[in-house]
């Protein structure tokens, strides 16, 4: 039996039913484990099966997941994730694969869901609609401002933007940054500012916003569906050149993101670009069908060469999955279980391009920052070994692994399943990307978050124009830091990563894998 199944890999609790046989192989040969506790079993058996680097975790007895539970309920999953993630060593660094460098023992990769990323992620959001971040703006001077507001959001509805600098939150103004300095987002300062704005369904906040005035606006939480496109524009910078400019921020499914794509790519096309700058800044990834379609619009006209590969470990590579099979998807017409799926998946691991664009670059820009992650990163992958690809910013997050969603109990646990490389073989960046090194084309230079998205004045942004029209990029200003005893910081979103480590971890950060494939019934051994 054959089916075109539309594999979408981040899924709601209950679209997938239940493990319903971990209790029958539960190492521990109890039948009478709580639910909970049969949760925990799975994270391991399924991790022991599934994870990329499943042959470096240790035995069901000496790891003993049901020993994990501290804290709530949801927190001791996470901490199990955690656990799991700092086994496998990455023989270039002697650290773990998943090394957080701003928390260190925590995953930077496995994460446990209880829906808000999988809601999010499929174009649909309830919160203020805003981020923000902590930026040094003089020695001794920290403030805080929003990186960017979501059209349709509470804070848009309040004319916030990004560029709006936060000086009380609820009336308090004693909201500066208190951490200990590099790596520490911790203080009762920061914890305010985080809970208020994360952890809460009314909020007061006076705000600059960019034209100097100040301004205290009051919303609450709302519900409203995201779009990726945060601003699209084409600017004439004379010579010839016209300037492309896209803000995307997540790759939502496809059917949301393609339509918000297709509107902007048309701006660029009737607007003659001859330069696009992509601003990936705060784009912690998403949905591995939206890169590919967004590669498409830039790659050159009739391109149809490699995309990328994947790979898998040995269980997935030899059909050695039988957990997969509790994963049972229904939609009406019969059940299919994942481990069918991944079967086609490992079996056409190969992607090309299909380019649906008109547009003929000469470069490619992509404005990157620690929270460029992921899905962002594949589609800067995907174009190097093609294009002229520039990046301009700070060095990546470094993910250059993905994860199809494992449905356990009322949770979606997500960590690394597959790997991925371009058509020249390159990936592996687990250090990230740093733009001007390593081979990666650019210039390494500090975010700033005190001008919209767009601006010429943003830093970013006027070195890109400059080396459009001059072929050279300019040297920034260097601004001396004292928060963590170093001179030399600079501006930007690496220090507020640092300062903020709260938000940076708030930030999805994920490239969830999803395609059309022939589905047929398989033998898993």
């Amino acid at each position: 039996m054959k089916k075109i199944f539309y594999l979408s890999i981040i899924l709601l609790p209950g679209l997938f039913a239940s493990c319903k046989k971990d209790k029958k192989t539960t190492p521990s040969g109890t039948t009478t484990a709580s639910a909970i506790d049969l949760v925990r079993d799975s994270i391991f058996l399924y991790s022991k099966e599934d994870y990329f680097w499943n042959t470096q975790l240790p035995s069901y007895s000496s790891f003993n997941p049901r020993s994990y539970t501290s804290g709530t309920e949801f927190a001791s999953l996470q901490t199990e994730m955690d656990a799991l993630s700092q086994y496998a060593i990455n023989p270039a660094t002697n650290k773990p694969y998943e090394y957080s460098i701003y928390n260190p023992g925590s995953a930077k990769y496995s994460f446990i869901d209880d829906g808000t990323e999988t809601g999010a992620l499929n174009g649909n959001k309830s919160d203020y609609g805003f981020d923000y971040g902590y930026e040094q703006t003089a020695i001794n001077t920290v403030k805080i401002f929003i990186l960017y507001v979501y059209p349709g959001s509470a804070a848009a509805s309040q004319g916030l933007t990004r560029g709006c600098e936060i000086t009380a939150i609820n009336g308090n103004t004693n909201i500066s940054y208190d951490g200990s300095g590099y790596g520490s987002g911790t203080g009762a300062h920061n914890n305010l500012v985080y809970n208020a704005i994360f952890g809460s369904t009314t909020l007061s906040m006076t705000v600059t916003k960019l034209n100097g005035t100040s301004a205290t606006v009051s919303m609450s939480n709302l519900a409203y569906t995201v779009n990726p496109v945060l601003k699209d524009t084409v600017l004439d910078l004379g010579g010839g050149h016209k300037l492309g400019y896209l803000a995307f921020n997540t790759f939502t499914s496809t059917d949301n993101a393609q339509p918000k794509l297709d509107a902007a790519f048309k701006t660029f096309g009737s607007g003659a670009i001859t330069d696009l700058v992509v601003d990936l800044r705060y784009n912690g990834g998403g949905y591995v069908s939206t890169a590919e379609y967004l590669d498409n619009l830039i790659a050159p006209p009739g391109t149809t060469s490699l995309m990328y590969s994947t790979t898998y470990n040995s269980n997935l590579t030899n059909g050695k999955d039988p957990l997969l099979k509790n994963q049972v998807y229904n939609d009406g017409q019969g059940p299919y279980t994942l481990a069918d799926v991944i079967a086609q998946l490992v079996a056409t691991n190969t992607v090309n391009f299909s380019n649906t664009g008109s547009l003929n670059l000469q470069k490619v820009f992509f404005m990157v920052g620690p929270n460029t992650a992921s899905a962002s990163e594949l589609t800067i992958n995907n174009l190097r070994p093609l294009m002229n690809v520039q990046l301009v910013g700070d060095t990546t997050y470094g993910k250059p692994v993905g994860f199809f969603g494992l449905n356990i109990g009322n949770y979606v646990m997500y960590n690394p399943q597959f790997a991925t490389v371009n058509s020249a073989g390159k990936g592996g960046y687990y250090a990230g990307m740093t733009p001007g090194v390593g081979g990666y084309n650019g210039y390494q230079i500090y975010d700033d978050y005190r001008f919209d998205f767009g601006d010429r004045n943003d830093p970013m942004l006027s070195h890109i124009i400059n080396y459009i029209t001059l072929n050279t990029y300019s040297m920034p200003t260097k601004v001396t830091q004292s928060l963590a005893a170093s001179a030399n910081q600079g501006y930007g979103l690496r220090h507020a990563a640092a300062l903020n480590k709260n938000r940076v971890r708030k930030t999805f950060n994920g490239m969830i894998f999803n395609r059309k494939v022939t589905i047929t019934k398989v033998t898993h051994k």
